[in-house]
């Protein structure tokens, strides 16, 4: 970690300080429940849902071969029950872990983000399928270049090593838009127009962010089977085999089918609200500044004020800039107020 951060950080912290928990006896009175997944572990602290969790005195235990926090495989499903110390620490009551499946559902999602991914990546560019069978060009894709260096750098420092590296690709796609987004099959697409606007720490807050929409497999499970399969039935009303072009073919079934929202977004605002307090776990573990997420969402509100369109960058049913900025304030005041290590 350079000088510059841990200098930025001192007098973070120390407002931060000014704002205490409510406690009695030194913990706070109100039980909290998160749902996560185990994703980093440091001694006797498991890392769930970005928070710190320790367990308890007497604190109940359920799971395959589940004894103790430090027994939990990372990756594994956790649900957590317990109360906040001064620190800000969940000391765990009860705690309940079981390994992450796959059913027919996933499968049929996951072969649905490869053949957009494949779809764009043949066509060496992001498109949607357009009117009277157009296609509208989002922006060419770039495989090499200092882009594509710089943004897959990030992301392998951000992924937790329960997911491994061949896992996911990293596409950038060149226009001058701000956006990002995340497939369910591990496919990430940023946009260089956005790349250009940030420095290395808001880029990884921001890819932290999408690679929680991978890891924690939101689109798999904001899609039930059944309405997957509508999703799915969409796409005959489309009329694409009147369409002779074959490119624009395969963009019009390809969008009757999932379309780019449903591929990449579409998420509701728990979790993207979920993604902003993992990514920032995700950010902190890596070395990187997570008191940079503020500012970077005053750049957004700067740019699309307060209403919808901000919805433009990580597409989806977000809250509203000023909401994003007091929710990342605080997850800084629960976890974040000594500096992360410094980078490998």
């Amino acid at each position: 970690m350079s000088n510059s951060i841990q200098g930025r950080w001192l007098p973070l912290a120390a407002a931060l300080a000014a704002f205490p928990f409510a406690q009695v006896g030194g913990q706070s009175s109100k039980t909290e429940k998160i749902n996560g997944y185990a994703e980093f572990k440091t001694g006797d602290t498991l890392i769930v849902e970005a928070q710190r969790i320790v367990a308890g005195p007497g604190a109940k235990m359920s799971g395959p071969k589940v004894s103790n926090l430090n027994s939990i495989p990372l990756g594994y499903e956790v649900k957590v029950e317990g109360k906040r110390d001064t620190g800000g620490i969940l000391i765990a009551s009860r705690v309940e872990a079981k390994p992450n499946g796959t059913n027919n559902t996933e499968k049929e999602i996951l072969a649905a983000s490869d053949q957009a991914e494949k779809t764009w990546v043949d066509q060496k560019m992001m498109f949607e399928p357009g009117d009277s069978g157009k296609v509208n060009k989002i922006g060419d894709l770039l495989e090499s270049g200092p882009y594509v260096d710089r943004a897959r750098k990030i992301t392998d420092r951000l992924r937790p090593s329960y997911v491994p590296a061949e896992a996911l690709r990293v596409r950038v796609v060149q226009t001058d838009q701000w956006n990002a987004s995340a497939m369910a099959n591990g496919s990430i697409w940023v946009f260089s127009g956005l790349m250009d606007a940030m420095d290395d720490d808001e880029m990884a807050i921001i890819l932290g962010h999408e690679l929680t929409h991978y890891s924690h497999e939101h689109i798999q499970r904001s899609q039930g089977k059944s309405g997957f399969t509508q999703i799915l039935g969409t796409g005959a009303g489309l009329g694409a085999s009147m369409i002779k072009n074959k490119t624009v073919q395969q963009a019009a079934a390809l969008g009757g089918q999932l379309g780019l929202s449903a591929l990449t977004s579409g998420y509701s605002r728990d979790f993207e609200d979920q993604a902003d307090r993992v990514g920032l776990r995700y950010v902190y573990q890596a070395g990187y500044d997570p008191t940079k997420g503020p500012g970077l969402w005053k750049k957004f509100k700067d740019k699309y004020g307060e209403t919808d369109k901000i919805t433009n960058f990580f597409t989806g049913d977000h809250s509203r800039p000023t909401e994003r900025i007091k929710n990342i304030n605080r997850q800084i005041q629960l976890n974040y107020s000594t500096p992360p290590a410094p980078s490998k």
